[in-house]
């Protein structure tokens, strides 16, 4: 006769030998993650709880390149790299942020594990996002894939997200580019990026400091290249419709049309630039990720410095609900925050 406690065990086994049987699910619908509450991921309708109003969570950001401001939400949205490609593939998020910096929702797109990621419908590829931008209510972000190992080829590629359900909403490749830095994207589709060095190690080749236009049929061509690109980063419209690029190699922030021509070079306040806002009235933002400064450009005036010493001052964006710039600090982290005068 069996004691209480083998009988139980051998009703166990019996069960997991049953439920070994059961066919399992090799697809999983498309979930974002909830904000900050429990579950964390989504439940069934009517189960979520929201984290209550006394609490505040900061963190959630992890090798941030960029940032844009969701006007509809009142978040800043972060794409997230996670560990780089050769560690892990697939190991980004994108994080919704409150104007204080405080964590609205910590992983929106990317809840999933990578493991999970392609068993989602549709599959989740979200890699190393680098500059990102909101458009007619996509997210865009700049991303790339192989690099996993040095045989496997990087290429460059643009991915976007829908803004209301998190879902993949078309992409664009780069074949015979590494990766892109920075993006902008116009009303109509058209996407401009920024290329701000190619090839491996070594001098970098000023035929690889590109600007490449994507139209919104596909259709792919380089937009402006070499001198006076140096390692061309940070790129956004003027009021204007202009395509403005600042160097990461100098302090030159270069204007040109649409049709590729130089109409004005300015100079910001440190040379080393990655981040550009450009404001409706024409002033212009720009943050050094090699010296950690912001310069404002006034139209027709010279670079003001009104922010020093911010450690990898990478992509910002402007968050309009609060007039503050919003600067990704890369390796550190975190995000800062520069309130600007009304």
């Amino acid at each position: 006769m069996k004691t209480t406690a083998s009988l139980a065990a051998a009703l166990a086994l019996t069960a997991q030998a049953g439920l070994a049987q059961q066919p399992q699910p090799t697809t999983q619908p498309y979930v974002t993650g909830n904000a900050l509450g429990l579950p964390m991921t989504p439940a069934q309708p009517g189960t979520f709880a929201p984290m209550s109003s006394n609490v505040k969570v900061y963190g959630a950001i992890y090798s941030a390149e960029s940032c844009s401001y969701d006007a509809t939400r009142g978040v800043l949205v972060v794409p997230n790299r996670g560990v780089t490609q050769n560690v892990q593939a697939n190991d980004a998020f994108v994080s919704f942020i409150n104007h204080d910096g405080s964590v609205n929702t910590a992983r929106w797109i990317g809840v999933q594990a990578p493991a999970d990621r392609a068993k989602l419908t549709p599959a989740l590829v979200l890699n190393e996002p680098y500059g990102s931008d909101i458009v007619n209510g996509k997210l865009y972000v700049a991303d790339r894939d192989g690099g996993t190992s040095p045989s496997d080829t990087s290429v460059a590629v643009i991915r976007a997200f829908d803004m209301k359900t998190g879902t993949p909403a078309g992409e664009w490749r780069l074949p015979g580019v590494e990766w892109i830095n920075d993006i902008e994207v116009a009303e109509d589709g058209t996407i401009y990026a920024t290329r701000t060095v190619g090839g491996s190690g070594g001098t970098p080749d000023p035929n690889t400091f590109q600007v490449w236009k994507i139209a919104p049929d596909g259709t792919t061509s380089v937009f402006a290249q070499g001198a006076p690109l140096a390692l061309p980063n940070g790129i956004a419209f003027d009021p204007q419709g202009n395509v403005v690029v600042v160097n990461t190699g100098d302090d030159a922030v270069l204007t040109f049309s649409t049709a590729g021509k130089l109409l004005k070079t300015e100079h910001a306040a440190q040379p080393g630039s990655d981040g550009l806002v450009i404001m409706k009235d024409g002033t212009k933002y720009i943050s050094s990720v090699r010296n950690g400064g912001v310069s404002r450009i006034r139209p027709g005036k010279a670079a003001q410095l009104i922010a020093r010493n911010i450690p990898s001052a990478a992509s910002m964006c402007y968050d309009s609900g609060a007039n503050q710039l919003v600067i990704p600090m890369n390796p550190n982290n975190g995000l800062a925050f520069v309130k600007l005068a009304r």
